[in-house]
């Protein structure tokens, strides 16, 4: 991963380099179970923050809850959001920062459940980045499909039909599937397109 941005944001914060918590965010997300959520997904999105037309109210808080969001990541795990919020949140206190930066560091982790309410812009913003690889290329998009099969190789195939249906359907039903204009604009009908394709192949 980017390890010059690590330290630039580091520095933004006004932190210690932390080049333990940097290796083993790398190790974390080079799991060998990882296909999709891996340190070219952190790379994505750090790519879509840039690239975002909406403007953060906290940028360096956002790209820390990015660099955390899927830090754990255990396919049949209920609480890998929550445990890589609570990692982000043990980090923050190590380096003594206030606590008004580690919650909002952690609900902005949190809302990458994509089913929590999200009441500020940077939540939305957040999930919209996450959210990205939806409205991707029919190419990238079917990649993506395939990596996350990978993830799930130990669930039986019916099954896994069956849940990953639910999980796009539940996309596909919301009014918006992305809540910042810049994001709708680029990825809405793309982001459908793929999501009805996918419904339609599994």
């Amino acid at each position: 991963m980017q390890h010059s941005r690590w330290l630039e944001l580091m520095s933004r914060l006004g932190l210690a380099n932390n080049e333990d918590t940097y290796a083993a965010l790398v190790n974390a997300y080079s799991e060998k179970h990882r296909f999709y959520h891996s340190t070219d997904h952190i790379s994505a999105v750090l790519r879509q923050l840039d690239e975002s037309k909406t403007a953060p109210n906290k940028p360096y808080e956002l790209e820390l809850a990015l660099w955390f969001h899927d830090a754990i990541y255990q396919p049949f795990s209920s609480t890998n959001e929550q445990d890589s919020a609570d990692w982000a949140a043990r980090f923050l206190r190590a380096n003594a920062c206030g606590s008004d930066l580690v919650n909002n560091v952690h609900k902005l982790i949190m809302a990458t459940c994509h089913t929590a309410s999200l009441s500020t812009d940077d939540e939305r913003l957040i999930v919209d980045i996450d959210l990205t690889i939806l409205g991707a290329s029919e190419a990238v998009f079917q990649q993506f499909d395939l990596n996350v099969r990978k993830e799930y190789k130990r669930v039986p195939l019916i099954i896994y039909k069956r849940k990953r249906k639910a999980v796009l359907r539940s996309f596909l039903e919301r009014d918006r599937i992305y809540q910042c204009d810049d994001f709708f604009e680029r990825f809405e009908v793309q982001a459908r397109i793929n999501l009805k394709a996918s419904i339609k192949n599994l």
